[in-house]
């Protein structure tokens, strides 16, 4: 899933810039051949031993374009060429969802937040309003609630249980933090006139899971992918928000995942 933004002007010289990053409690080292790609990192820098690497190539950042192009298409807007500074952040975070796989990290579409200490994270197709959802909550609940990320947390199963991380890819309105939770309960996100709350068995929660989790070209890593999937079914409460997007929206769905509230 690439990010949409505006294309990044840039008049510095292109260069190799090696350093390493903690994603998802995995040190990772990055080669990138601009300096911006380190800055857009710098709140992940690690001094730890990388146990994997990433170096995106010329064709990483074609493959990158070719998506934009796909989904510019498919929205029946005019192409658009991405700075190659642009397109390498985004390489750098397909590189990264593939191969975290193996770490039992997945990269999932949602508005996470945290809540006095418990992560919950909001998702749906695009533009029905997580992000929205997300922020009715800050309001409803104030210095209770923090932003995990905003548009691309990161799920690691571990220790028994599912953490949720944050990560620098973090939507339009660059909310996120290098911080972690454990994780409640994904919900699903649809628009109704009247705010109803409801849990989702299994088997209802599994295709909403996969339609918003990282899905990989590699046969065996989609088959980790899978598995990872259906732990995380096993780990966390999975909900169906119907809401209208009021304040008592939050309330709703807060009150339907904590009855003990």
């Amino acid at each position: 899933m690439p990010l949409r933004a505006e294309t990044e002007p840039s008049n510095k010289e292109m260069r190799v810039a090696e350093f390493v990053i903690e994603i998802a409690g995995v040190p990772v080292g990055v080669r990138s051949r601009f300096d911006e790609t380190k800055e857009f990192l710098s709140d992940y820098l690690s001094d730890r031993e990388p146990l994997l690497s990433v170096e995106p190539s010329q064709e990483d950042l074609n493959r990158i374009q070719r998506s934009f192009d796909r989904m510019a298409e498919a929205d029946g807007e005019p192409r658009r060429e991405y700075h190659p500074i642009f397109l390498e952040k985004n390489a750098v975070h397909a590189l990264l969802a593939d191969r975290l796989v193996a770490f039992d990290v997945l990269l999932m579409h949602g508005s996470a937040l945290c809540m006095d200490g418990q992560a919950y994270i909001f998702t749906a197709p695009s533009g029905t309003g997580k992000s929205t959802h997300a922020r009715l909550w800050r309001e409803a609940f104030g210095s209770r609630v923090w932003m995990i990320n905003d548009d691309k947390p990161l799920l690691r199963v571990e220790n028994g249980g599912v953490t949720v991380y944050g990560s620098p890819w973090d939507g339009k309105h660059r909310l996120s933090r290098n911080d972690s939770a454990p994780l409640k309960a994904v919900v699903s996100l649809r628009r109704q006139e009247e705010n109803l709350m409801e849990p989702l068995s299994k088997e209802e929660a599994f295709p909403v899971l996969m339609s918003q989790c990282y899905r990989p070209r590699n046969p065996a890593v989609m088959a980790r992918v899978i598995s990872l999937e259906k732990t995380i079914l096993d780990l966390a409460g999975f909900y169906r928000l119907s809401c209208n997007m009021s304040p008592e929206a939050a309330q709703v769905a807060y009150r339907g995942m904590n009855p003990e509230a």
